[in-house]
């Protein structure tokens, strides 16, 4: 089996007590020489500026290169240019393009409507290596699960040179997102999101919002442990790792573990994996 390649995802703390652990979360991830950390996005305003900030410290930092998520909801023309040109003068090479939830009250989305626009857009921009989401559980906004391919399939013939997924712990549905794809033509990498659970019931609160299914004998083997947390990471990173390894012997390119900036739950799986 081939060595896949291994990336994390960070989100921007909040106050110097998140920045002293995610400055410890990314010493202790380097074991696992990721290929690059990508950073969340907040649309407008401080987060924003958070965002950036944390590009910067991540960039170059324990042989770290930064990865920012760029969303296009309500977002201007000039103002994505001007960020594009902001990570490209300080040596980004990557950039995740994504849609972004609308944030309640805005009717219009602004200049950009869809991802697919700011993927054409980073790419007439030029610069940049482009990764777009995919879901392989449906996006829970999508009309119907053959719109929500029709949509995936746009995405990278704007521009896409690889797509990370959302999590899942269900290796079929990736197996079959992939060979959709395939028979639609698409032929770029499809990165594995990987959550690890170092918190069932917040991980259960996530997977409610964003559509990702718990597999009832997940959920009820998990469960059993909810008196003893140390066994209960124990028995997910078990299960996580076997998912991972098998689609990596199906031939899956990587690992994009969702780190939620902690470093013990992703390293936990790291160390049962076959590679």
């Amino acid at each position: 089996m081939k060595t896949p390649e291994i990336s994390v995802e960070f989100f921007p703390p909040k106050n110097s007590a998140g920045e002293e652990r995610l400055r410890e979360s990314m010493a202790a991830l380097a074991a696992l020489h990721p290929a690059y950390a990508s950073v969340t996005y907040g649309a407008g305003g401080s987060t924003q500026e958070r965002t950036l900030a944390t590009v910067r410290l991540i960039q170059g930092q324990n042989g770290y290169e930064a990865v920012p998520h760029l969303t296009c909801i309500g977002s201007t023309e000039a103002g994505i240019r001007e960020l594009l040109q902001r990570y490209r003068d300080w040596g980004v090479r990557r950039i995740v393009a994504l849609r972004g939830d609308l944030p309640e009250g805005m009717e219009n989305p602004g200049f950009f409507r869809h991802a697919s626009d700011l993927v054409a857009f980073i790419r007439d921009f030029g610069g940049f290596e482009i990764f777009a989401s995919a879901y392989p559980e449906v996006h829970p906004q999508a009309q119907h699960a053959r719109a929500d391919l029709d949509y995936l399939v746009a995405k990278t013939e704007a521009g896409v040179d690889a797509l990370i997924t959302q999590y899942f712990y269900n290796p079929d549905a990736y197996l079959q997102l992939r060979d959709q794809l395939e028979r639609r033509g698409v032929t770029v990498p499809i990165l594995i999101g990987v959550m690890p659970i170092h918190n069932f019931e917040q991980i259960a609160r996530f997977s409610a919002q964003c559509g990702a299914e718990i597999p009832r004998y997940l959920r009820l083997l998990l469960e059993a442990y909810a008196d003893e947390p140390e066994a209960q990471r124990e028995v997910a990173a078990e299960v996580v790792a076997r998912q991972c390894n098998l689609l990596l012997r199906e031939g899956a390119p990587g690992l994009h573990f969702y780190t939620l900036n902690q470093a013990e739950a992703t390293l936990a799986i790291a160390q049962r994996l076959d590679i």
